[in-house]
């Protein structure tokens, strides 16, 4: 019998969208939190689905910045729009170019904070990997950013914003009067960063309504993919309010192992998991489940653990896919010999699940999958307290 899922009890804090002090930020509010707010600023009932749609657009498909540069509106108007509010994105403090091209961001936040972002280019998409939390509390063993604790939430406008940033330094915002340009460089959305998205559920769904909405980002919720290692119940909610595309991080087939590499397997574990899991492509219309897998040397890589994977997912409209562990400094794993890793896709294969390997991005600059960390957080620590925190973990 699945076991009953125990409500969420998180005290996470998550710092408020207006800041005490100075102009409301309109990057991340809702266009029902927009049109509230335009109204407190004395905009007539009259006029507000008009404005709202206007600034909309503006701030999200032009990508303008200035209320001066929105000239479909009054000047009386732009100055009310100044006075009250600002369009404000996090910071990139630094970026990082891989040889092969993934670009890393270190993104400054309210409060000093700091995240990683990573943009994936790709010959038929661009992949933008955003966090949702700075550092993270689920502790799996394999995970750099794991190591980091968890310091808060990410607001709406702070989530958006990230993919804001990097459509600015893609130079990607369309110009005006020139003609639509169909192939985009930041095709699809994947919440695989820093922490866990369905601890951070409604600032994570409102960025993603935003990032859906046609009249500004407008990415298909096909194209966004949202990264979870268990959050059972919060699951269907993703399903019904969200819609996106949904990725596990599985990476075990039994409880005694994910227990060990996601400690979240305690709460809710692998029967529970996937219990949730068959129902949500019903509930969002979704063709399938990924499956990720990271591939430890010696730790879930053998044939028994691919036939006992392929049995667990039967019935699941499903893809697996591998991920060779990225290595970082005091990791307690090693990466399965390319064999083995080849093994196991065939029998994922041959039992019809797709199984891509994932071709490592970013090594060179610690950005690839399970290796982001802030730079300041990972500057404090010598290799000596890393390995020390994952012997404890």
């Amino acid at each position: 019998m699945a076991q009953h899922a125990a409500p969420i009890t998180q005290d996470l804090v998550t710092i408020p969208r207006k800041m005490p002090e100075g102009p409301a930020n309109l990057v991340g509010m809702t266009r029902d939190q927009m049109s509230a707010a335009l109204s407190a600023a004395g905009t007539p009932d009259k006029q507000l689905k008009m404005r709202v749609n206007q600034v909309w657009q503006w701030i999200y498909h032009w990508g303008v910045r200035d209320f001066a540069e929105m000239t479909n509106l009054a000047k009386e108007y732009r100055a009310l729009l100044s006075e009250n509010f600002v369009i404000r994105l996090p910071e990139i403090v630094s970026k990082s170019v891989s040889a092969d091209g993934t670009r890393k961001y270190l993104v400054r936040i309210a409060g000093g904070h700091e995240v990683e972002v990573v943009y994936i280019p790709e010959a038929d998409r661009g992949t933008l990997c955003i966090s949702s939390q700075v550092g993270c509390t689920l502790t799996c063993s394999f995970c750099h950013t794991g190591t980091q604790k968890l310091v808060r939430n990410l607001t709406a406008d702070e989530i958006v914003g990230q993919v804001m940033l990097a459509r600015d330094d893609l130079g990607e915002w369309p110009k005006r009067g020139e003609k639509k340009v169909e192939t985009r460089l930041l095709s699809n959305i994947v919440l695989m960063g820093m922490g866990e998205p369905l601890y951070n559920f409604d600032n994570v769904r409102d960025a993603m309504k935003i990032a859906m909405d046609g009249e500004g980002i407008a990415l298909s919720r096909r194209r966004i993919t949202l990264s979870t290692s268990g959050v059972v119940p919060e699951i269907a909610r993703c399903a019904e309010e969200i819609g996106c595309q949904l990725a596990v991080s599985f990476h075990a087939t039994t409880d005694e192992v994910r227990d060990r590499l996601v400690p979240i397997n305690k709460r809710w574990n692998i029967e529970t998991l996937l219990g949730a899991l068959k129902e949500y492509p019903r509930l969002s219309n979704s063709e399938r489940i990924t499956f990720e897998y990271v591939m430890l040397k010696g730790v879930n890589d053998s044939d028994a653990d691919a036939r006992r994977l392929v049995k667990l997912i039967s019935g699941i409209p499903a893809k697996i896919n591998l991920i060779p562990f990225n290595e970082w400094p005091g990791a307690p794993y090693e990466r399965s010999d390319w064999s083995r890793i080849e093994a196991f896709a065939d029998i994922v294969y041959k039992a019809g699940y797709a199984s891509p390997i994932r071709t490592p991005r970013g090594e060179d600059i610690m950005a690839a999958c399970g290796q982001l960390k802030s730079a300041t957080e990972r500057a404090r620590k010598s290799r000596r307290e890393i390995e020390a925190e994952t012997a404890r973990g």
